[in-house]
């Protein structure tokens, strides 16, 4: 099972990475999808994760406050209305409301989420 968890883990940190310049694909779900399959599969790649300048500290918050800092929050909410908005202009007209509704519910979710200070 280690070999599948550290699978997951890296495919999970993949599709993070794509999120940093993919709007539509969130950074942050992922990235902790991965410490998470980490910490199951192997302590070191899970240390690596943690220790790392770009994605440790959002796992850190996370674990420790199960909080999300302002900054993040707020890029989040104008990169998923603005990606709603390309997509609902370019999408048919019956589909074109789906991706806001679900960046809508996601960004509800986070607004309920605590905030961290991270100063």
């Amino acid at each position: 099972m280690r070999w599948v968890w550290l699978i997951c883990g890296a495919l999970c940190l993949l599709l993070g990475a794509i999120g940093i310049v993919l709007p539509l694909l969130p950074t942050t779900p992922f990235v902790l999808l991965a410490a998470y399959c980490f910490s199951l599969g192997s302590a070191r790649y899970e240390q690596w994760l943690l220790a790392h300048p770009r994605f440790g500290p959002m796992v850190r918050d996370w674990r420790n406050h199960h909080a999300v800092p302002l900054r993040a929050k707020q890029v989040a909410w104008v990169t998923m209305a603005i990606s709603s908005s390309i997509a609902w202009w370019f999408m048919p007209l019956s589909l074109g409301w789906i991706p806001g509704a679900c960046c809508a519910l996601v960004a509800l979710w986070m607004w309920r989420l605590p905030t961290i200070d991270r100063r």
